[in-house]
C-alpha cells in the first residue's frame, strides 16, 4: 500500500512507483491522503511550519500499518526523518531545473520594470530578487494546476515551478524558459522521487532497492546536508545542487537574506565520487563555506 497526497503530481508520482513495483511482481494499491500542506493555503508554507506539512500524514499511516511505503517530492521531505522512519531508496531525478511560466513573456529579461512574478518558495524569492531586483515577488499557493489557474486569470505576469512537476503531468508545453542551475540554482533534491519507510521494514528496504538511482541518490544527499547543516529546514532562503561528472561529485550553494540585500552568498566544492557518507560530509564544507560568509 502506497501512501501518497491527492494532487494530480502526487498520484502521478504513487502510480509511477505502483507500476514499477508491479513490474518486479508485486502487488500495489493506493492509500490518497489529504495533508495539513494542502489544506492551509492563504500562508506560505515558511509561516506555518514548512514544507514537512505535506508529508506527517502520510507518516502517521505508515507508522499504523494503514500503509506501506509513502512517495515523496524529496523536495518537500524534511531533512532529518523522525526516528522509527527511512528513506528507502532515492529514484532516478527528473530535470531539476526551475522553469518560467507565462503567457505574455518569454523570459524573465523580458519583464516589464515592477511586473508582478509568483512564488511562496523563500529560495526562489531571493534568486528572482537577485536576477531582478525591481519585479513584485507575490506568494502562490496551491497545486500545480491551482497556480497555472491563477497565472491564466491575469495575478501574475509570470510564475516560476519545478521544470520536473510540468514535465510528469505533460505540461511541458507550458515552460518558456528553464533556468540553468547558473542563472537559478535548484532546491536540494528537487526533481528526484523518495520513497519513505518504517525503518524496522528489512522486507521494504529489499523490495525497494532495484527503484534506487545511485547517482541521483549520492547528488542529493549532498544537497540536503547543506540544508540539513543549515538549519534543517526545506522553508529557508537556500539553493544546493550537485553533478556529477568526470569521477567527481561537485555542488554549489547559495543563500539569500530574504529581509535585506539581493546580493547571495554562494560556495562551491567537489570531491571524488564516493559513498552517501562522503557526499554529505561535502554538503557539510560547502554549508560551513556559506556560514563563514555570513549565511545564518
Amino acid at each position: 500500500m502506497i501512501a501518497t497526497r491527492e494532487s494530480r503530481l502526487a498520484l502521478w508520482q504513487a502510480e509511477h512507483v505502483k507500476t514499477l513495483l508491479e513490474a518486479l511482481g508485486h502487488s500495489v494499491t493506493l492509500l490518497g491522503m489529504t495533508t495539513l500542506g494542502d489544506q492551509i493555503l492563504d500562508r506560505s508554507l515558511s509561516k506555518v511550519g514548512g514544507k514537512g506539512l505535506f508529508v506527517k500524514e502520510l507518516e502517521v499511516a505508515l507508522e499504523q500499518g494503514r500503509a506501506d511505503i509513502a512517495v515523496h517530492s524529496l523536495k518537500d521531505v524534511p531533512m532529518d526523518l523522525p526516528e522509527g522512519f527511512a528513506l528507502a531508496c532515492v529514484m532516478e531525478r527528473e530535470d531539476p531545473r526551475d522553469a518560467w511560466v507565462s503567457s505574455q513573456y518569454a523570459a524573465l529579461t523580458d519583464l516589464p520594470q515592477g511586473a508582478v512574478v509568483g512564488t511562496s518558495s523563500l529560495r526562489r524569492t531571493v534568486l528572482l530578487r537577485a536576477l531582478r531586483p525591481d519585479l513584485k515577488i507575490e506568494p502562490l499557493r496551491g497545486n500545480l494546476d491551482t497556480r497555472l489557474r491563477k497565472l491564466d486569470e491575469g495575478q501574475y505576469a509570470g510564475i516560476v515551478l519545478a521544470a520536473a512537476g510540468l514535465k510528469r503531468l505533460g505540461l511541458g508545453g507550458r515552460i518558456r524558459h528553464v533556468f540553468e542551475p547558473i542563472e537559478m540554482l535548484p532546491a536540494a533534491g528537487q526533481g528526484a522521487l523518495g520513497i519513505e519507510v518504517r525503518a524496522d521494514r528489512a522486507d521494504l528496504l529489499a523490495a525497494l532497492a532495484p527503484l534506487a538511482h545511485t547517482d541521483s541518490w549520492r547528488a542529493v544527499t549532498a544537497e540536503r546536508a547543506v540544508s540539513r547543516a543549515m538549519g534543517g529546514s526545506c522553508s529557508m532562503p537556500l539553493a544546493a545542487f550537485a553533478t556529477l561528472e568526470n569521477g567527481f561529485i561537485r555542488l554549489s550553494a547559495a543563500w539569500g537574506d530574504p529581509e535585506g540585500s539581493t546580493a547571495l552568498v554562494t560556495a562551491q566544492g567537489a570531491i571524488p565520487v564516493g559513498d552517501l557518507s562522503s557526499a554529505a560530509a561535502l554538503g557539510e564544507q560547502v554549508a560551513a563555506r556559506l556560514r563563514a560568509q555570513g549565511a545564518r
